[in-house]
């Protein structure tokens, strides 16, 4: 007997145990499909039955298929049976507050979480509908609910989906009430969830409560309670959800503000788990917001926004000349702090450290707290220690929390609202968002930043570049000396890279199957010329980001 041979029977025998506990018919039948193509389709069964999906800090995320590595009616059941069993062993009161966006099997994950929860005793409350992520998080904490669980995949391809874990007070304390879950809860629940036995066990309790629009409706008066209510409202805005499920509560927002009603790019208005007009649903793509400029020419927009798909995320395009160009991450982080600051929102600053280091230039010169974290806003909203209280956090990667007391996690609807005000404010004034990011370059320089991404089909390249940068450390980047070259390790998987005037943070994404570098060229402003000081800088980064690639061996 070949090993090849032995493989594959030890695969299908591995395929049968899954199919005697898989409840969903449906999944039975595609894994059934897969092994009567044998052995022609070995390695196709031996990546589902790889390892199971790991429950981490972002919870699960994978591509919708039968398996235990996959995203599938069994691995929801034994996650759900795990996390109730956590919750009940930690000895937390209150309900399981579940939400789900528009993706493929969202809404029957959410509902067989319910019925695992309330079969163990515990009551579920469901949300109305499919609704932004945002909402989820705010539920957990208006509800005071023990946990809350959102099914989505963000950004990810139509053939993903996921499962992230909020905690309510009761674990998450005061600085993790209504946040995703840190260590070591991460491995209380994932140990929770190896410790289920035989789905058949798993008791399936009534659907729980659906909850009313009452709910939909207090989060979206809070969320128009973060601008003024007496500031200028006069601003064209036009919009995409890019097929998700942000359009009818980012409008209702609008207009419980006082601003207009944005236009809605019509043909990505409704949700759509195919995303059928975009590449990839994520609006730093290329091509991901064509739709969406193209609209805002034909309405004379003043800004285009576009959330991501389960609208936690917003991206911001402005005009220039005949031409629209998206703000980076950094960009509109700097602009909402700066609005925050000038509104005289005093508390802590908050950023990550592959973000922009303008934020705590902004900081030091305006005697305010700053404190930098790991990646995620899972360690944002945590950030300081609760020695002074968060007013405002942001990532690169367009994810921005403009109210933490209203919901402890990015939050692409009230960022959206915020940008709207500033740039109303700034309109009424003649002025636009370029204009005032000009006048921050002058004080403060220009901060350019860039990243280099590097997707991989084998996940084993990533430790392998991983390894290169920390075997073969530079002694300089753009012939600077290196002011600092630190490893994260074993804390986190992160190489920093920083001169006087440059930065690099190098580090595996936590939700996709890639390398990230993040750059960062601080050029000064001489004699006011800003545009000058941004060629400079572009050229700088554009010459760091080809020292990083070979330095990855690209």
């Amino acid at each position: 007997m070949t090993a090849d041979t032995t493989d594959i029977d030890d695969l299908r025998e591995q395929a049968r145990r899954w199919l005697d506990d898989d409840p969903d018919p449906a999944s039975r039948d595609e894994l059934r499909a897969v092994l009567g193509r044998l052995p022609d389709s070995g390695p196709e069964l031996a990546d589902r039955f790889a390892g199971p999906l790991t429950f981490g800090t972002a919870g699960l995320r994978g591509p919708l298929r039968a398996g235990p590595n996959g995203m599938n009616l069994a691995v929801v059941t034994q996650a759900a049976a795990g996390l109730v069993g956590w919750l009940a062993a930690q000895g937390a009161t209150g309900p399981l507050v579940i939400g789900y966006d528009a993706r493929h099997g969202s809404r029957e994950f959410a509902e067989r979480t319910a019925q695992v929860a309330t079969g163990a005793g515990r009551p579920a409350l469901l949300l109305p509908r499919p609704l932004p992520t945002p909402v989820l998080a705010y539920a957990v904490r208006h509800l005071d609910a023990a946990a809350g669980v959102m099914v989505t995949a963000s950004h990810n391809p139509p053939q993903d989906n996921g499962y992230k874990v909020y905690l309510g007070a009761r674990l998450g304390g005061e600085l993790g009430a209504g946040a995703q879950i840190v260590p070591p809860a991460d491995a209380g629940i994932e140990s929770a969830i190896r410790a289920v036995g035989p789905l058949a066990e798993v008791p399936l309790g009534p659907p729980g409560q659906v909850l009313g629009d009452d709910l939909v409706v207090s989060y979206v008066d809070r969320a128009a309670a973060v601008v003024a209510p007496d500031g200028p409202r006069d601003l064209a805005v036009a919009y995409t959800p890019l097929h998700g499920v942000g359009a009818a509560v980012l409008t209702a927002a609008f207009a419980r503000a006082g601003f207009p009603v944005p236009g809605v790019v019509p043909d990505q208005a409704e949700p759509d788990p195919e995303f059928p007009t975009v590449s990839f649903p994520n609006p730093e793509e290329p091509g991901a917001v064509d739709r969406l400029v193209a609209l805002a020419d034909r309405i004379g927009a003043d800004l285009a926004i576009a959330n991501d798909p389960d609208a936690d995320r917003c991206a911001v395009a402005v005009r220039e000349g005949d031409s629209w160009r998206m703000l980076r991450g950094d960009e509109v982080g700097a602009l909402l702090a700066d609005h925050l600051m000038r509104r005289g929102v005093g508390g802590l600053y908050a950023t990550t450290i592959v973000s922009s280091s303008l934020l705590r230039a902004m900081c030091a010169a305006r005697d305010l707290p700053y404190d930098e974290t790991l990646t995620g806003f899972k360690w944002i909203v945590r950030a300081g220690g609760g020695a002074q209280p968060l007013v405002f956090g942001y990532e690169e990667a367009l994810g921005y929390c403009v109210a933490p007391e209203h919901v402890r996690d990015k939050d692409g609807i009230t960022a959206a609202l915020t940008v709207a005000e500033l740039a109303a404010g700034l309109k009424a004034q003649g002025r636009t968002l370029t204009d005032r990011l000009d006048e921050l370059a002058a004080e403060f320089g220009v901060h350019h930043t860039d990243q280099l991404s590097v997707r991989v089909d084998d996940l084993r390249l990533i430790g392998e570049m991983m390894s290169r940068v920390r075997a073969a450390t530079p002694a300089v980047l753009l012939g600077q000396p290196l002011a600092e070259a630190r490893d994260l390790l074993p804390d986190s998987d992160v190489v920093i890279l920083r001169t006087a005037g440059a930065r690099a943070v190098i580090r595996p994404s936590g939700t996709e199957p890639k390398l990230k570098a993040y750059l960062e060229v601080v050029e000064p402003v001489a004699d006011g010329d800003v545009p000058a000081a941004r060629t400079r800088a572009q050229a700088a980064v554009a010459a760091l980001r080809a020292e990083i690639a070979a330095l990855l061996g690209l």
